[in-house]
């Protein structure tokens, strides 16, 4: 399950708002009694607050875009550092340090 702020993120790209601070325009809040996070506050004027349900139609984007981000911070970790890419060219050619790129990339797909 996405998380509420990614969905928030979706819903509010959809309606023309290309940034989102989550401590001035939408504060979020969990009581930690199972409810889950919730809207505290809407700060927005030009978007009306959504609604569980239009939330909720945005859950597969933002799943998808959550599981992205995780495999793009797997993909980075695998590179590894520019100067270890740099040196892994140095010694082994720009061919070798491509595949291992593609290899990494096919192990880490993207949805």
């Amino acid at each position: 399950m996405a998380q509420l702020s990614t969905k928030i993120k979706k819903y509010l790209a959809d309606n023309g708002v290309s940034s989102v601070d989550f401590t001035t325009d939408v504060l979020l809040q969990d009581d930690s009694n199972g409810q889950g996070p919730y809207i505290k506050e809407w700060n927005i004027d030009s978007v009306a607050k959504p609604t569980a349900d239009q939330l909720n139609a945005f859950e597969a984007a933002a799943t998808t875009e959550e599981s992205n981000a995780q495999v793009v911070a797997t993909r980075k970790a695998l590179y590894g550092s520019i100067e270890s890419q740099i040196e892994n060219i140095i010694e082994n050619g720009l061919d070798a340090e491509i595949t291992r790129v593609n290899q990494i990339k096919a192990d880490n797909p993207k949805s």
